[in-house]
């Protein structure tokens, strides 16, 4: 299988950078926001604004992203095997479950939602546990790594097979990060609700 992956490919070293580079830009993103309000400065204090503008932004770097994978896929070696109808069409399923995983759980989020705003201070009033969060603790995460995989599947790609496990890494490195700190952020506002609530007294 390896050698049917081309290392030599200058659009697989692009891919998989664009791979690892997103997860960490947004990651480091939120954290100034956090902690510098540094996105909320630049849109004159106003932080829903904010939020929407890097929403923008992390969408924008996925398109690239999937481009410059469909870029590199195409430059690469197919495999005879991945080819054969069974597994080839194997790819559907898969993918139109990664799309509802990623769709569903946006509209479940909603855009601050989705896009950080709790580094924002737009937290929502309880945590989503109905579908997809009910399948899947990152259900964009992991829809999204489907959705890589199936494409590989499809066109028979080795290569995107192996860009698919980096997928699955950066995403998983990025999970390790954000969820201790996006726990912590709504405990302390339920602690601050706590507070409040008893000075009410």
């Amino acid at each position: 299988m390896a050698s049917y992956i081309d290392f030599n490919q200058p659009s697989l070293w692009a891919s998989a950078a664009s791979i690892a580079f997103n997860p960490t830009f947004w990651n480091i993103a939120a954290q100034q926001e956090y902690h510098n309000k540094v996105i909320t400065k630049i849109f004159g204090g106003n932080p829903r604004l904010g939020c929407y503008a890097l929403a923008v932004t992390i969408f924008s770097l996925g398109i690239f992203r999937d481009y410059l994978y469909t870029e590199a896929l195409a430059a690469q070696p197919t495999h005879p095997t991945l080819l054969s109808p069974l597994i080839k069409y194997s790819a559907i399923p898969l993918f139109l479950t990664g799309n509802t995983l990623v769709l569903t759980s946006m509209w479940a989020l909603g855009v601050t939602g989705t896009y950080l705003g709790d580094y924002f201070g737009i937290l929502m009033d309880a945590p989503v546990t109905s579908f997809p969060f009910n399948v899947s603790s990152s259900p964009m995460y992991h829809g999204s790594a489907m959705s890589f995989l199936a494409t590989a599947i499809w066109y028979g790609k080795p290569a995107g097979i192996l860009l698919t496990g980096l997928v699955v890494v950066a995403y998983s490195v990025a999970c390790k990060w954000e969820d201790p700190f996006t726990g912590m952020i709504y405990a302390r506002r339920d602690e601050e609700r706590k507070k409040g609530g008893k000075k009410g007294l």
